[in-house]
């Protein structure tokens, strides 16, 4: 009689992003305290819980994140963990920017405080009430002639700069004909041509 052969457990391996060593840049401190992970730099200070499935370890200035699982999900947490961590480090060393222009006549932006007023063409102004974690400007720039506002973000949680900007763009997106509206800077605008009068 044939003696059945046990058949070995797969191996899952490491993510390759998550692997990798996050060195702490100068100035950063960092605090693991099990699943719950804080971050302190220059530009702010972030926290933030992480998965059961990975291991946050810091050694000599140094975040190693490792699977305590031997699973497909505990893979994939590992390489979401490292991409948070950057960026949780990133922002909290050096802090994160986006600019938007506001494309149209009698378009413009002021701020007072976290209170942002838009005046974007509509029967009323938009008011925007900004996050306690974001500073903004407004610049007025000129290209080739035409003078339009740029509004700068800043700030050292990543995400919710994501947000705001993409909140803020929403309010009056740019529409396809003659580009008007709220768009991030250096943004391509595909537009479509206008209808065309009837032969007569």
């Amino acid at each position: 009689m044939a003696t059945a052969t046990a058949t070995a457990t797969p191996v899952v391996a490491e993510s390759r992003v998550g692997k990798r060593p996050l060195p702490l840049p100068s100035g950063v401190e960092i605090k693991v305290d099990g699943r719950k992970v804080s971050v302190k730099g220059p530009k702010g200070q972030l926290e933030r819980m992480f998965p059961a499935t990975v291991a946050i370890e810091l050694k000599d200035k140094v975040i190693t994140v490792r699977m305590k699982e031997d699973t497909r999900t505990a893979k994939q947490d590992q390489g979401l963990t490292r991409a948070l961590l950057g960026g949780m480090v990133e922002g909290a060393a050096k802090g994160y920017n986006v600019s938007l222009d506001l494309v149209g006549v009698g378009y413009r932006a002021e701020v007072k405080g976290q209170q942002l007023t838009l005046s974007l063409g509509l029967s009323h102004q938009v008011q925007h009430t900004l996050d306690k974690s974001i500073s903004a400007k407004v610049e007025i720039i000129d290209e080739g002639g035409i003078k339009k506002p740029r509004l700068h973000l800043a700030s050292h949680d990543k995400a919710i700069l994501g947000q705001t900007a993409a909140r803020i763009r929403s309010y009056r997106p740019p529409e396809p004909y003659k580009g008007k509206g709220v768009r991030y800077t250096g943004e391509k605008v595909r537009q479509k041509a206008g209808k065309s009068g009837g032969k007569k």
